[in-house]
């Protein structure tokens, strides 16, 4: 969400912008979102001025009431400026409730205009235009077959989608055994490698309202993602950056606060409505997961520092568990409307022998702040923060590029030394079958 005066002040700016996200048919909101904001303007002065002319004849009125017991005469000029002041009140009653629904059009066309993207960032209409940018290990195919990630999983009977497809439908599943062991394993070595990094663990709420979902995603992300809970203003998160940044509606940081640096835990539910593959076979999309996250509420000037730190974060636990990626930077076309830049950390699927999507790194600028109202006050005034997000990891996604890249000729798969604690003490995990 933009700064309304800044959409007053650089209309080229914006639609250019909207040009290069390939949203032309966004083009005229800005001249009409404009002319509102004009006239909105013009509204505000108006009753403004109406207020000021009401208590200067309110007073005048008393005056002359006063007056009227010595001289007759007065009554009837303050029964006439009476009537003025009624007339004004009415045009008042109107013009108040004009701002109001000029507000809302204003904010509504406001929630739709996309975010000023970074000038670093590609430009392309959709993601097969994103930029590789770098790799990090040297992604190996053995010479032996990488089954389906599920086989794998199944031949430690740790996966079970038929029973899953009976409870729940397609889109879930039952891990268990070393699988379920491993998975809960990756997430609390994710936690503690964020908490030494300076992180401030977190366990959110899982529902959030209304209000907090328009706050932090646009209303196209909220349509394809969210989940509703019938009767109530109530939403199942699809990330917890969702009910993380919703943790400062409304507040006012202490600048000396700044940077909040947040990992939090929870499951995600997400529709995946229009998605291509929920009905594959397999955990690679699926309507129910768990993730932990890296949040991070700064400074403006420090967002890009922050930005870069956060997935270099996701580079680093990746290839401590021997799991080659690389850097793909997302073009235009690709960001959401909130975002200033992204990219996204991809593993490597010896298997399909390309990369996939294992992290989702993203600076958004103050479009967060301004739409949750989240403030800091420093020793110059009060401003809007910069809010970022990065995945730390998100199994069972996670898992496939895992136990590709760690499955051994004979069926197992090795445990790199930095999981072994959080598996028992574990080196190795044999199949059953």
């Amino acid at each position: 969400m933009l700064d309304i005066k800044f959409v007053r002040e650089n209309p080229e700016i914006v639609k250019e912008n909207i040009k290069k996200k390939f949203q032309d048919e966004k083009l005229p909101l800005v001249d009409q979102v404009i002319a509102l904001d004009a006239e909105n303007r013009k509204t505000i002065q108006e009753a403004q001025d109406l207020r000021t002319a009401r208590n200067a004849k309110s007073k005048q009125v008393g005056v002359l009431m006063g007056q009227s017991k010595k001289d007759p005469s007065k009554l009837v000029e303050a029964e006439a400026l009476k009537a003025e002041v009624k007339a004004d009140a009415d045009r008042l009653a109107f013009l108040e409730n004009r701002e109001t629904e000029l507000a809302e059009e204003i904010r509504k066309i406001m929630l739709v205009i996309p975010n000023i993207i970074d000038p670093s960032v590609p430009i392309g209409p959709d993601d097969s235009c994103n930029v590789e940018v770098q790799r990090f290990g040297e992604p190996v195919t053995p010479d032996y077959e990488i089954p389906y990630h599920t086989q794998i999983m199944e031949s430690f009977d740790g996966i079970d989608m038929d029973a899953a497809g009976r409870v729940s439908g397609n889109g879930f599943y039952y891990l268990m055994g070393d699988i379920a062991r491993l998975h809960e394993a990756v997430l609390a070595y994710a936690r503690d490698f964020m908490i030494d990094k300076g992180f401030t663990f977190c366990v959110p709420p899982f529902m959030i309202h209304g209000n907090v979902v328009e706050g932090v995603m646009s209303q196209t992300e909220m349509d394809a993602m969210m989940y509703k809970i019938e009767g109530e203003d109530l939403y199942l998160i699809g990330t917890s950056e969702h009910s993380m940044i919703g943790k400062f509606i409304d507040q006012i940081i202490p600048e000396e606060k700044l940077p909040q640096t947040l990992t939090s835990y929870s499951p995600c539910f997400r529709k995946e409505k229009g998605a291509h593959g929920i009905e594959e076979r397999g955990v690679y999309r699926i309507h129910q997961f768990e993730k932990q996250e890296m949040v991070v509420v700064c400074k403006p000037e420090d967002s890009m520092k922050w930005y870069e730190q956060m997935w270099r974060y996701s580079v680093e636990l990746f290839r401590s568990l021997d799991i080659p990626v690389r850097q793909l930077e997302c073009c235009s076309g690709d960001l959401a409307d909130l975002k200033v830049k992204s990219c996204d950390i991809e593993a490597w699927s010896p298997r399909q022998q390309k990369y996939f999507e294992v992290c989702s790194c993203s600076n958004l600028g103050d479009a967060q702040a301004r739409r949750l109202k989240m403030r800091v006050k420093g020793e110059k005034g009060t401003y809007l923060p910069h809010t970022l997000n990065n995945t730390v990891v998100a199994p069972p996604r996670m898992l496939i590029a895992f136990l590709e890249n760690n499955l051994q000729a004979d069926g197992s798969v090795k445990i790199p030394e930095v999981l072994r604690p959080y598996m028992g003490g574990k080196e190795v995990l044999v199949p059953k079958h």
